[in-house]
């Protein structure tokens, strides 16, 4: 379901209710296009990254890069990865 940046917020409670029921809507503005997505809040920290994790992991692939262990990707095929 395709819905308007104004019918949205005169409907918001509508729409919140079909995207936790498992349909997919998508709220079309100028400012681009984006996909509501139910969030589960029964888990502690829902939808926050854990930064520490992220960077224990970085700083190890950049180490074993280092040791000649792995090859890093180059910014354009992270980038390339970014948009599957």
């Amino acid at each position: 379901m395709i819905v308007t940046g104004r019918d949205f917020r005169a409907n918001q409670s509508r729409y919140i209710g079909i995207a936790h029921s498992g349909e997919d809507v998508i709220l079309k503005s100028r400012a681009g296009s984006v996909r509501l997505i139910p969030v589960d809040t029964s888990k502690k920290n829902a939808g926050r990254r854990d930064l520490a994790v992220e960077l224990r992991s970085a700083l190890s692939d950049v180490k074993e890069s280092m040791q000649g262990k792995k090859k890093l990707l180059s910014w354009e095929e992270l980038l390339d990865e970014l948009d599957d």
